[in-house]
This record gives structure tokens, C-alpha cells and sequence, in this order.
């Protein structure tokens, strides 16, 4: 269902399902998609947790500040929205540049999360340039589902091209990897084997610098596997609870 939150001075839309006694898990979209894309994830999860997958202020359905928000305030809202949900300690999950969002609340809010899912994390720290980004961006198409290009498509005309294109700034400006050895909480990195913006030199190192990271690769999968690969995902998140 829909939920709507009062969070930082945004109004923040939600998509909330499952198991109300079950434990609380929050999906964390990236660039230019909302909460839309994470539903396959939180259908799966849903019958055994307490899923929210709220849309980050500038995306999907939430309000639309002037100027797109850095990594730094899209993590302060995230917070807020926590606090506005009345939620302690979920386990966050993320994909790819939802994870540099997650990430920077881990590191600068370690109580307020149990568990930590990167799934895809971006952006590598040895292909942080637009062009070899924007490539990389332009190779995931080939290797997702169809359906999923109209998700994506629908989501990022709602966003705007000045304010994805912005977002995109501010993650290439993210160092992400100075931030990682200060995460405590178990942590665990999943790449699909065919993801081109989540190397598997790149997510080695993103596991290896979490103090209790743990990398899962899954074989023939591309790099929304929050939205493709729904089932296996859920499976890992459940062995990581």
C-alpha cells in the first residue's frame, strides 16, 4: 500500500507491505527510478518481513526539492523518514547508487540500522568518469529484461533529466570507499556475474573493506537484481537476518 510521511521538510511517499510482525527491512532505489523498481524485491521479502520502500525526495512520487540532493542530504532525509515511520533499526537494502545513500547513513548513523545489503554498489573507484559511466550504463540496457527498460524509462521522466544528470554528479563526487572500514554492522555485497557498473574487482574490494562484509555473486544475472533475480536475492537478505 501507500503510505505518506512528513520527513526533513519533504513530503515522502512509501510503498509499505508484509508482515507487520514480521522484521523491518527498507529498499533504497538509485538514480532516476523510485520505489516502482523495487517491488518485485519487496513482494519476495514480504512473506516473511515488514517491507518499506520509500521514494527519496526528488524521485518517484515524493516532493521535488529545487535542486537534486547530495548523497549527504538524500542520507539525512532517509534518516528523518525513519524517524517520521517509527522505525528503530531496520536492515537497509540498497541498489546500485542507493547503496552510496545507505552507505553514508551506516557510516554516519551506525545505531539506527541492524543489517547493511549493497546490491550492485556504485560507483567503482577505478571508472569514476562520466563517459566510462554513462558506456557502462548504455551495456546494463543490453543485459536487463525488456520490461524493466519502462520502468526505468517512466521513473526517470518523472525525475527530470537535470535532476538524474545532477544526482550523477554527486555520485561520481561520493568516496564511498573512505566510508566502508567505519560500517560495523553485518554487511553483505551482492553483484550479478553479468553487471557491467558493479565490477567484480570492484565489489571484492567493497566487501573486503567492511569490517564484517561477505560478497555473493549470482551467476548469469545483470546488475537490477532487485528487480530480476527477486528470489535469490530474498533468499540471501533472509540468510544475512
Amino acid at each position: 500500500m501507500s503510505a505518506w510521511y512528513e520527513a526533513g521538510g519533504y513530503r515522502v511517499h512509501a510503498r509499505v507491505g508484509g508482515r507487520p510482525d514480521g522484521p523491518p527491512i527498507v529498499l533504497v532505489h538509485g538514480i532516476a527510478v523510485s520505489s516502482r523498481y523495487m517491488v518485485p524485491l519487496a513482494r519476495e521479502l514480504g512473506s516473511w518481513a515488514h517491507v518499506y520502500a520509500p521514494d527519496l525526495p526528488g524521485f518517484g512520487r515524493s516532493a521535488k526539492p529545487p535542486r537534486a540532493l547530495g548523497v549527504s542530504a538524500l542520507a539525512g532525509a532517509l534518516e528523518a523518514w525513519l524517524d517520521a515511520a517509527e522505525l528503530e533499526r531496520p536492515a537497509l537494502v540498497a541498489n546500485s547508487f542507493g547503496c552510496q545513500v545507505a552507505v553514508e547513513l551506516a557510516a554516519s548513523r551506525p545505531e539506527r540500522i541492524s543489517h547493511l545489503v549493497l546490491v550492485g554498489p556504485t560507483i567503482d573507484l577505478y571508472a569514476r568518469r562520466r563517459p566510462v559511466q554513462v558506456a557502462r550504463w548504455l551495456r546494463t540496457a543490453l543485459v536487463e529484461r525488456p520490461p524493466l527498460h519502462f520502468v526505468v524509462a517512466r521513473d526517470a521522466l518523472a525525475a527530470g533529466v537535470v535532476r538524474s544528470w545532477q544526482t550523477f554528479g554527486h555520485a561520481l563526487a561520493d568516496p564511498v570507499e573512505l566510508k566502508l572500514p567505519g560500517i560495523t554492522v553485518p554487511a553483505l555485497v551482492v553483484r550479478g556475474e553479468r553487471d557491467p557498473l558493479a565490477s567484480q574487482a570492484w565489489s571484492e574490494e567493497v566487501a573486503r573493506l567492511l569490517p564484517n562484509g561477505q560478497l555473493v555473486v549470482i551467476p548469469g544475472a545483470g546488475h537490477a537484481l532487485n528487480w530480476s533475480r527477486p528470489r535469490e536475492l530474498g533468499r540471501l537478505v533472509r540468510e544475512l537476518l
